[in-house]
């Protein structure tokens, strides 16, 4: 996925995700930086089986939970990234 062109970032920073490293920006949120990165479901595992993505964006919703420098059930979408911290979460 391509980054708009035109917006000025921030200082470039390595996060890891569940053992890889990415690209990210200081300042963005990590479900951007992991959208941005190409994943499309990291919120766990809902009720019946199926794998959930963020929803709303702000912070309601709970669906983009993930365990962050060994802290779970994490909103990555009111998370900012911070350089090499660590994030897992169920990626089937």
């Amino acid at each position: 996925m391509k980054r708009i062109k035109g917006i000025e970032r921030k200082e470039q920073v390595e996060i890891i995700v569940n053992g890889k490293k990415i690209s990210a920006y200081r300042g963005e949120t990590l479900a951007a930086a992991l959208w941005a990165a190409g994943y499309k479901r990291f919120g766990g595992k809902a009720l019946k089986g199926r794998y959930n993505s963020p929803f709303c964006g702000m912070g309601v919703c709970f669906e983009c939970l993930v365990t962050v420098n060994g802290v779970p059930n994490i909103r990555s979408c009111m998370t900012l990234v911070e350089e090499g911290m660590e994030v897992e979460f169920d990626d089937e």
